[in-house]
């Protein structure tokens, strides 16, 4: 009996042995299958993404920021009831049942994200479950604090935190950071062994985007074309506004909008940045540009006359009109032609051209080919190949038969603003690395020179007398400055078949302010407004009110000032230095200059025609002589000079 016991005692003694070894063994040296198994337990790995940078306009304003978020994720393995905590969970996140069932069903995952970027309140109400496999972690949520301003242009994020369209995707690389990969460990219930987003804080933040774009000037324009809108009953309104020396992108927005932190709800036809990516055919607008190249190629002067057949002119078996019956003019100057719109005078521009010639002009303004541009989507026009029969050179020349973007138009009259060089358009002014704080900044980019100086200045002296009294975009004045710019009115082609849709009309006006020293270039066009539909009625308007609120946000001080700027006691006369009067360019604010010859001084007659000088001074007891051709482009004394005893003065055209 002795011996057997010690026999067993042995046996066990022998087997606990065998046990402490393995353990040792399973304890103290490597297994590459067991920490497999381990790590399939009790760790995961996660990518998180960098707190994303910022958007802010060109004074600092907050556009697009991170907020913290928390994102939901699961561990199928040991998930209990799933059908029932499945429809738990699409109840609070406000989806279907099934999707969210379809990522935990499968009980041989170990990670899954139920949703990413949720609310602090829903995650708080999940959280007080205390569901065994479920947990948050801390991420960033994208929001955009004035919801629909500048919607189109800066784009949206996806669920996954990344960018979609607009801004947020075009510079997807420069904003979303470096992600990150981190292992989550966990404990023997699935449950997170870190507080939630220690591991994110790890991560640096995306760069930030400092855009050209002005947030009053921008809330202004929405506010201007959201009126027009609504008043004239139309179908959409679309407006730009650029920097007139380096087309940088001031404000961009079109009409209907949404709200960008509710993007995915909103239909796609309403996402999209009609200013850059929606061509159509511009009107009249376009024979500012058919008259720049024109004059560049020198094939006319602003003083060259062409008969305009007063008012109907055959082209093939086609017949060519103006705009209105009445209007049946018969020779005018090429700077009538623009003042009075003449459609029969600007395809006879064309015609002197030809079609080789004025395409090639179209193609150096920028049409028919992307501006290069920083923005997502921008389309490219369209300009037709050659040959054009004679109908369709003439349709072009008053904008028909092509397709522009709104920003094209815009840049193009830029470079006329400008002194004549075409640059490409940009949004983005600096970029800053926040890990850094290295700032690059963006610069203009030219693309070409499209006209002399010269030629710049008769094309803004010609456009200055569109919205003088004879002009169509008279209703396009800004008290205190001038305005150069064109009307446009052009019919709206059937999306849907061949031809036009009847009643259908773009309402549109483009030009820059002031016309002497441009700051702004301003494109505003009204798609379909069944209450009116000429852009004098239409689109003059808006474009007078923009303009005002920019020129006065900006600071820039009146040039031409009269009774109806200022009260009568803030009034003062206009002082003379020995000699030399001080002319418009050097009023100050609160100073006045009354064209009133009444008051006894030199009136402004800048830009006028001979006619229009005639005109005004009319019944007038004052000599006046004329010296040169063309528009005037100066008085002799100067304006705003007393008129001298003999009342005689010298208007020099040019």
């Amino acid at each position: 009996m002795k011996s057997r016991i010690i026999l067993v005692f042995a046996g066990v003694m022998v087997l606990w042995g065998a046990l402490i070894l393995r353990a040792a063994y399973l304890q103290f040296l490597p297994n590459e299958k067991l920490q497999s198994l381990q790590n399939r337990q009790f760790q995961t790995v996660v990518t998180l993404q960098a707190r994303r940078g910022a958007i802010i306009d060109r004074n600092g304003r907050d556009l697009a920021m991170s907020a913290t978020a928390y994102s939901l994720y699961a561990d199928p393995k040991i998930l209990e009831k799933k059908k029932q905590l499945a429809k738990n969970i699409a109840k609070e996140l406000g989806v279907s049942t099934e999707s969210v069932f379809s990522k935990i069903k499968d009980s041989n995952k170990r990670f899954v994200w139920i949703q990413r970027l949720m609310d602090e309140e829903k995650a708080n109400k999940i959280k007080s479950w205390n569901i065994r496999g479920l947990s948050f972690v801390e991420e960033w949520r994208r929001v955009y604090p004035n919801e629909s301003l500048l919607a189109h242009t800066l784009g949206f994020l996806g669920s996954e935190g990344q960018g979609l369209e607009g801004l947020e995707k075009s510079f997807e690389t420069e904003l979303k950071g470096n992600s990150k990969k981190v292992s989550v460990r966990r404990d023997a219930r699935g449950r997170p062994l870190i507080a939630d987003g220690l591991l994110f804080t790890e991560n640096p933040d995306g760069n930030e985007l400092k855009l050209t774009v002005d947030s009053d000037i921008q809330y202004n324009l929405e506010n201007e074309l959201a009126q027009a809108v609504a008043n004239f009953e139309a179908d959409s309104a679309v407006g730009v506004i650029l920097d007139a020396q380096t087309s940088a992108i001031v404000a961009m927005a079109s009409v209907p909008t949404f709200d960008v932190n509710k993007a995915m709800k909103t239909a796609p036809e309403l996402r999209r940045d009609k200013a850059a990516t929606d061509a159509f055919e511009p009107g009249s607008t376009l024979k500012t540009i058919v008259i720049a190249s024109a004059l560049r190629q020198g094939n006319i002067a602003p003083n060259t006359k062409f008969f305009c057949e007063n008012g109907s002119f055959k082209v093939g078996d086609k017949v060519i009109r103006e705009a209105e019956t009445h209007e049946n003019f018969g020779n005018l100057t090429v700077s009538e032609i623009l003042a009075v719109s003449s459609n029969i005078g600007t395809t006879k521009i064309a015609f002197k051209m030809g079609d080789d010639s004025l395409r090639q002009g179209l193609l150096d303004f920028g049409f028919g080919n992307k501006l290069g541009s920083d923005l997502a989507g921008e389309a490219r026009g369209t300009v037709q190949a050659l040959p054009w029969r004679p109908h369709l050179l003439s349709n072009i020349s008053f904008g028909h038969g092509i397709a522009v973007t709104p920003l094209q138009l815009a840049n193009a009259y830029a470079a006329i603003a400008n002194g004549g060089v075409l640059n490409a358009p940009y949004i983005v002014q600096s970029i800053r690395d926040n890990e850094t704080g290295q700032v690059k900044n963006i610069d203009p980019k030219p693309i070409r020179r499209v006209l002399t100086p010269e030629q710049a200045s008769q094309m803004k002296m010609m456009l200055s007398a569109v919205t003088t009294d004879g002009g169509t975009g008279k209703n396009a004045r800004v008290d205190g400055f001038i305005v150069a710019g064109k009307t446009g009115t052009a019919q709206k082609v059937n999306p849907n078949g061949r031809g036009y849709i009847k009643g259908g009309y773009i309402s549109s006006f483009a030009g820059f302010i002031p016309s002497n020293n441009p700051k702004f270039v301003i494109y505003v066009a009204v798609d379909h407004p069944r209450k009116a539909f000429y852009g004098a009625q239409v689109a003059a308007p808006i474009f007078s009110r923009v303009a005002s609120y920019a020129v006065r946000k900006e600071g820039l001080a009146p040039v031409l000032l009269s009774e109806k700027n200022l009260l009568p006691e803030k009034r003062k006369a206009i002082k003379m230095d020995g000699e030399k009067s001080r002319g418009l360019a050097a009023v100050t604010e609160g100073d006045i200059v009354t064209t009133s010859l009444d008051l006894g001084v030199v009136p402004d007659v800048t830009n006028m025609t001979l006619r229009e000088v005639l005109r005004r001074f009319s019944g007038k007891e004052i000599s006046v002589k004329f010296r040169g051709q063309g528009l005037v482009s100066g008085v002799e004394p100067p304006v705003g000079a007393p008129l001298p005893d003999s009342k005689e003065i010298t208007v020099i055209l040019r």
